[in-house]
């Protein structure tokens, strides 16, 4: 029996933007890109596969939201509401599948947030990253609230957003790579292991770190929490059930797209981390951060800059030291920061704990190989 072809799938993409995009001056690398995700999108659509809105947690305040999200070419079988279907979950999720939907470039869709909608476009990646301020007059609830995306013709999706309310003070910024998942990031063949290949039920969690992040928020009930990682987008729906199926604390990823720039072949992961902080910095300049990251990447640099330029939004400074073998497999520790004693290793290799300086504040750094020895340093310093 002959089965008959599905019609092309009607995309919808926001044709001003596509024009002015592709007569802008773009380097090589961007163009083979685009060429790419044009004959994937061509592909999709000649399979008859559906426009879908991933559904990617968001944060905010009462009065604006950060929406993210990602459109991509699927089969309706593979998603529901923008997530993943049940047993496509059970069976476990193989990271390449992250990478082979086709994105839709520069998509057309409609945020509705607290019953207004908003029109808006997805960026040359398919990735929406929107920021979008509230009519006057109209303010969340501080909290878990849902906002809805949908592409024209198809399912709405579901997403929640995180607003944190004003009267919050406190809050928690943590790396992903082997700070709370051991991935033995950066060395490039265990990256591409970990990102293509492992699935999310193999993954292995740092030990004690979820409970020390728990104890850190019963601290400070409705603390934000918020991970700030180099990994791309495309993970994102994975890293967020291993986080959650690990009991870590519930909260919206900050990633990046692993695509060329207009000055270089792939992005800086450290300068999508630095840009990432001094924006959460100026969004939220009453709240004061413990920063958690690991010392197998940029981090104690990173945060060692961010403290000498925010010192009044910075409470403390946790570091994950990596293991001897974790350290060989990433390429070795961190660079230290230079004339800052409590960062300075001591001749076994292990980092004191200690305090940095910056005019009339005080931040204690705090090192340690897992989360239970981490814990023991923030009781010394009452943080826990």
């Amino acid at each position: 029996m002959r089965t008959e072809k599905p019609a092309p799938t009607d995309v919808h993409q926001d044709i001003e933007a596509l024009r002015d995009y592709y007569t802008s001056d773009r380097n090589r690398a961007m163009r083979l890109e685009d060429r790419w995700h044009e004959v994937r999108l061509n592909m999709a659509r000649k399979r008859g596969q559906h426009v879908t809105v991933l559904s990617l947690l968001g944060y905010g305040t009462p009065r604006w939201v950060r929406v993210f999200s990602r459109v991509v070419m699927a089969p309706d079988s593979d998603f529901e509401g923008g997530r993943r279907v049940a047993k496509v979950i059970a069976d476990g999720v193989r990271g390449w599948r992250n990478f082979v939907s086709a994105p839709v470039p520069f998509a057309e869709l409609t945020i509705t947030v607290a019953g207004h909608e908003f029109p808006i476009s997805a960026d040359r990646g398919g990735i929406v990253d929107e920021l979008i301020h509230l009519p006057e007059g109209t303010e969340l609830e501080p909290g878990w609230q849902e906002v809805t995306l949908q592409t024209p013709g198809q399912e709405a999706t579901r997403a929640e957003v995180m607003v944190v309310g004003d009267e919050v003070t406190h809050g928690i910024i943590c790396d992903i790579d082997d700070t709370v998942v051991v991935t033995k990031l950066p060395r490039p063949f265990l990256a591409a292991w970990n990102s293509f290949v492992l699935d999310e039920h193999a993954r292995t969690p740092t030990p004690g770190m979820a409970v020390m992040m728990e104890r850190l928020l019963s601290r400070d009930p409705g603390s934000p929490v918020l991970y700030l990682s180099t990994g791309a987008w495309n993970v994102a729906q994975t890293l967020t059930r291993f986080l959650t199926r690990n009991l870590y604390p519930y909260g919206p990823l900050l990633l990046t797209d692993w695509g060329p720039t207009e000055d270089r072949w792939f992005r800086s992961g450290k300068q999508h981390k630095v840009e990432q902080l001094a924006r959460l910095a100026k969004e939220f300049p009453h709240i004061q951060w413990i920063l958690i990251g690991d010392d197998g990447q940029h981090d104690p640099v990173i945060y060692a800059d961010f403290v000498r330029t925010h010192p009044h939004q910075v409470k403390a400074v946790i570091i994950r030291e990596l293991t001897y073998s974790e350290a060989v497999l990433a390429g070795g520790r961190a660079e230290q920061p230079d004339g800052e004693q409590l960062l300075q290793a001591t001749q076994d290799g292990k980092h004191p704990p200690g305090v940095q300086r910056v005019g009339d504040y005080e931040i204690p750094w705090i090192y340690g190989p897992d989360g239970k020895d981490i814990s023991e340093m923030l009781a010394e310093y009452d943080l826990i």
